[in-house]
C-alpha cells in the first residue's frame, strides 16, 4: 500500500527528468508553488482523514483513499499548464493526506510498542523501494515519448495510476478490521481464508500480549469515533509537543536535495535515462541506513540520538556543496556524490512515529498524535519547498546556507527533547520509588490519571 502511495506521490521526480516543466511552460518557482499546494492540502487532510478512519475503520478507509487518488494520478496525463498542475497537486495531497497515520494506527492494533519501530522501518523501506522500482519503471516508460504524440511523462502518470488502483482493490479484499476479525464475510475479505488467519486461542493470545504491553489500547474499540472533548484532550497533551516541534524542522536540511534530485542531475549534464538510473544509489543507501539505525535504536534504546546523527551526517555535505567551485574536473560526479549522500541520510522518521505511538499512552491520543506529528512534518515540507529558488539556481548557495542554519537548530532541538524526556522520567522515578508497596497499589487502583500522565508511565527517548 505504501508502494502505491509513493508511486503516485513520487513519480513527479521522474516526470521532471523528462522535461515536464518545459512541456507545460512552467518555471522552477511555479513547480515550488505546486509542491507547496500539495503539502498544504496533504497537511489539512491529515486529521480529518484520521478521524474518519477511526470511525469507519482503516481497513475500509485506506482502500477508498487509494482508489480515489489513483483516479487523480491518471488524470495528470492530461495536464496542460499551471492551473491543471496546481489542481491535481491539491487533489492528490488532499486525498493522500492521512494515509500514513491511518496505517500507523492500523499497525498498532497488531503489534506491541517495542515491535512497531522495525515494522515501520519495513514500511518506509517499501517507500524507498518504490523509488528504486519507480526509476526502472520510468526508464522503460519514458522511452514512449513521441508515441501517439504523447510525452513519456504522460504515459508514466496513467500507467502507474492504474497500478495503484489495482492495489487499492486488492487491499479492500484483503485487509481485516482487527486481529480478532480476520474471517471472510462476503466479498469483503475475499482474499482472506474463510476461517480467518488465527484460531480463537491465538486471537486471545494476540490481544492479551498487546494489552499487557499497552493497557491504553483497551480504552477504545477500532470503530469508535473521537468526541470533541477527547480531541481537545489529545491536542493539549503537552508531553508530545517536543516531538511535534521536531517534526516541523528535522527533515528540512535534506528535503530540497531530495525534491530536486532529478533536476540537479539534469543540470549536471546527465540525460533523461541516466538521471533515472542515477537516482537508484541514493535510494539504496537510504534503505540501508533506515534498517541499520532502526535496529540500532531498539538495540541500544536510543531514538533521538538517530535524529541527531541525521543532522550531523548532512551538515558536512551541505558545507561541501556550498564551497565547491562551479567548474572543475569531475564536478558533475562530485556534486552527484554529495547530493546522493544527502538524499541517503539516516532516516529517523520511523522511530519518531513510533515514539509518538509509544509516548501517547491512550488510543485517542495516539490517533490524534500520529496526525499532528505528520502534519508538522508536512508543514516542514511546505517550508522546504520554498528554499531553493529560481534566482539561486543552479548551485543554490543561498538556499544551502539556510539549510545549514536549520540543521544547526535541529542539533539543539534533538538534544533538548532528549533532556526533557529524561528529566520527566527521573521526576516520576523519584516519586514512584518514594512510595511504599501499598501506596503504589492504592494509586494504581484509584488514580484518574490516564495514559502518559500516570506515574508508572515512562517516556521513550
Amino acid at each position: 500500500m505504501f508502494f502505491a502511495l509513493q508511486l503516485d506521490r513520487g513519480n513527479i521526480v521522474q516526470a521532471l527528468s523528462d522535461n515536464m516543466l518545459d512541456d507545460l511552460g512552467l518555471t522552477t518557482n511555479q513547480y515550488n508553488n505546486g509542491m507547496t499546494i500539495f503539502y498544504c492540502s496533504f497537511l489539512f487532510a491529515e486529521l480529518p482523514s484520521q478521524l474518519i478512519s477511526k470511525k469507519v475503520g482503516p481497513d475500509n478507509w485506506i482502500p477508498i483513499q487509494m482508489i480515489s487518488w489513483s483516479i487523480v494520478a491518471c488524470s495528470q496525463s492530461h495536464l496542460n499548464g499551471q492551473t491543471s498542475f496546481f489542481v491535481t497537486r491539491f487533489l492528490l495531497g488532499f486525498i493522500e493526506g492521512g494515509f500514513i497515520p491511518d496505517t500507523i494506527l492500523y499497525l498498532s492494533y497488531f503489534y506491541k510498542n517495542a515491535e512497531l519501530p522495525i515494522r515501520l522501518a519495513c514500511f518506509w523501506t517499501s517507500y524507498v523501494g518504490t523509488n528504486i522500482i519507480g526509476s526502472f519503471f520510468a526508464y522503460g516508460i519514458l522511452h514512449l515519448r513521441g508515441h501517439n504524440g504523447w510525452a513519456g511523462w504522460r504515459y508514466l502518470f496513467v500507467i502507474e495510476g492504474c497500478i495503484t488502483a489495482a492495489i487499492g482493490v486488492v487491499s479492500w479484499l484483503y485487509l481485516p478490521p482487527s486481529p480478532t476479525q480476520t474471517k471472510r464475510h462476503g466479498l469483503k475479505g475475499f482474499l482472506r481464508p474463510k476461517e480467518g488467519w488465527f484460531t480463537e486461542r491465538e486471537e486471545v493470545i494476540m490481544v492479551t500480549r498487546i494489552l499487557r504491553d499497552d493497557p491504553g489500547k483497551a480504552t477504545m474499540h477500532n470503530r469508535q469515533a473521537i468526541s470533541p472533548k477527547l480531541l481537545w484532550e489529545s491536542f493539549s497533551d503537552y508531553d508530545l509537543w517536543p516531538i511535534y516541534l521536531l517534526g516541523l524542522s528535522w527533515t528540512i536540511p535534506m528535503t530540497p536535495s531530495t525534491s530536486y534530485l532529478s533536476l540537479t542531475l539534469r543540470s549536471l549534464g546527465f540525460d533523461v535515462f541516466q538521471t533515472n538510473l542515477l537516482i537508484i544509489p541514493s535510494s539504496v543507501l537510504f534503505v540501508l541506513q533506515l534498517l541499520f539505525w532502526t535496529w540500532f535504536s531498539e538495540k541500544f534504546n536510543q531514538r533521538f540520538f538517530i535524529g541527531l546523527v541525521s543532522q550531523i551526517w548532512t551538515i558536512p555535505m551541505l558545507i561541501a556543496l556550498e564551497v565547491l567551485p562551479q567548474k572543475f574536473t569531475g564536478v558533475q560526479w562530485a556534486r552527484f556524490a554529495l547530493t546522493s549522500l544527502i538524499v541517503g541520510y539516516p532516516y529517523a522518521h520511523a522511530m519518531l512515529v513510533a515514539i509518538v505511538s509509544r509516548n501517547s499512552g491512550t488510543v485517542r491520543t495516539r490517533t490524534v498524535g500520529s496526525s499532528l506529528y505528520n502534519m508538522s512534518v508536512q508543514t516542514s515540507n511546505i517550508i522546504a519547498s520554498q528554499i531553493y529558488r529560481e534566482d539561486d539556481k543552479p548551485l543554490y548557495r543561498r538556499g544551502n546556507k539556510v539549510l545549514l542554519g536549520v540543521a544547526a537548530y535541529n542539533v539543539v532541538l534533538f538534544i533538548g527533547a532528549k533532556i526533557y524526556y529524561s528529566w520527566k522520567n527521573d521526576q516520576r522515578d523519584k516519586i514512584w520509588h518514594s512510595m511504599s508497596h501499598d501506596e503504589r497499589l492504592h494509586y494504581l487502583s484509584t488514580t484518574e490519571d490516564k495514559g502518559n500522565k500516570r506515574l508508572d508511565f515512562r517516556f521513550a527517548h
